[in-house]
C-alpha cells in the first residue's frame, strides 16, 4: 500500500483499488452515494470524520491505521507537534498523538473546533472517551441528550452510543481527550 504522504482521497482510491472494489460497491457498502466517493477520491472535498469512518470500516482499517506511517521504524518516545496526525476536517481539527507503536491500548487527541464547526453526523465506535475542555465551550450530544460544557469541565462517555460535538460559540474550543481502543 502507498504511504501517507498522498492526499487522503488518493490514498482512499488506492486502498479501494488494491481490494478490487468499485466505487459503486464501496458506496453501497458504506451507505454513501457514488458521487460522494468520486469527489472524495478526487480530493475535491475532504470527508467528514464520520464519512471517513464509514469508508475505512469497509476497508477494514481504523482512522489511526489510515493516517499512520507504515514506514515507521521504531516507536518514538517524544512526538513533536508537527508529527501529530490530523484526522479532522471542515473546521474540526483532531490531531492524533501517534508514535508508530502497535498495538496500543490508549489513543489521545488534541481537538480544536472552530466557531460553528461540528463533527456532523453522530459518531459511534466501540470504547470509551474522556476529555477536558482547555478553552471555549462545546455542545456534546450523546444518546439523545445534550450537554453544554465550558473550559475546565470534563466528560466521560461510552463511545458505543451515538455522539457528536458542536461549537455554537464565537470562539475556538480546544479539548484534550483520550480514548479506547486506540484505533477507533
Amino acid at each position: 500500500m502507498s504511504d501517507t504522504t498522498l492526499a487522503p482521497g488518493r490514498r482512499l482510491s488506492e486502498i479501494r483499488q488494491s481490494l478490487g472494489l468499485s466505487q459503486r460497491r464501496v458506496a453501497e457498502l458504506a451507505g454513501l452515494t457514488h458521487s460522494a466517493i468520486s469527489t472524495i477520491e478526487q480530493d475535491k472535498v475532504s470527508p467528514a470524520v464520520s464519512t471517513l469512518q464509514k469508508l475505512l470500516k469497509v476497508y477494514g482499517l481504523s482512522l489511526s491505521e489510515f493516517f499512520s506511517d507504515p514506514q515507521s521504524q521504531s516507536p518514538q518516545v517524544v512526538v513533536k507537534p508537527e508529527s501529530l496526525v490530523e484526522i479532522g476536517s471542515l473546521g474540526v481539527s483532531l490531531r492524533l498523538v501517534d508514535n508508530g507503536q502497535r498495538p496500543r491500548a490508549l489513543g489521545m487527541l488534541l481537538e480544536s473546533y472552530q466557531p460553528g464547526a461540528s463533527t456532523g453526523e453522530k459518531l459511534r465506535h466501540p470504547g470509551e472517551e474522556i476529555g477536558t475542555l482547555l478553552e471555549g465551550e462545546i455542545i456534546l450530544q450523546i444518546n439523545g441528550q445534550s450537554f453544554h460544557l465550558v473550559a475546565g469541565e470534563s466528560y466521560v462517555i461510552d463511545t458505543g452510543l451515538p455522539h457528536s460535538f458542536t461549537n455554537r460559540a464565537e470562539q475556538v474550543c480546544r479539548i484534550v481527550s483520550a480514548h479506547t481502543p486506540a484505533n477507533f
